[in-house]
């Protein structure tokens, strides 16, 4: 019993450490907690750049239902930056005919660029409701 439980330990650390060393995703989302944060595989990733609204504040509901009529149970592939932050990993996701879901997002209205991790590349994607989308203190 000991070993099995000490096995299993160690390949569920092999499997964290594959996560963390590859660059790249590819699944179904398997559940989206908002705009801005997806599950592909039952991974959670968050979308980098991308600054929508968190359960509680305004928008987050439609933007949520938005991300789920769009891309839940549907493949995507995730480019993996490396970093995380709390249980997510970051990256940039493509929907099945190649596009950008941080673009399709915001073009949508329901989330804005983070110009602090995004470096300013999806401003040219907002749309007036969009911006209507408070920009946290942390994107500055």
């Amino acid at each position: 019993m000991a070993n099995t439980r000490a096995c299993l330990i160690f390949l569920a650390g092999l499997f964290v450490a594959s996560i963390a060393n590859a660059n790249e995703i590819q699944g179904k989302v398997t559940h989206v907690r908002d705009a801005d944060t997806i599950e592909v595989r039952g991974i959670p990733i968050r979308l980098d750049g991308v600054d929508a609204p968190d359960k509680g504040q305004s928008g987050y509901w439609e933007g949520k239902d938005w991300m789920k009529q769009n891309y839940s149970g549907r493949l995507v592939r995730c480019i993996l930056t490396g970093k995380k932050t709390y249980d997510r990993w970051v990256g940039t996701c493509f929907g099945s005919k190649g596009e950008n879901i941080s673009v399709a997002v915001i073009s949508a209205g329901w989330a804005r660029d983070c110009p602090r991790f995004s470096g300013g590349r999806y401003r040219k994607y907002e749309t007036r409701r969009s911006r209507s989308v408070p920009m946290k203190k942390y994107c500055r």
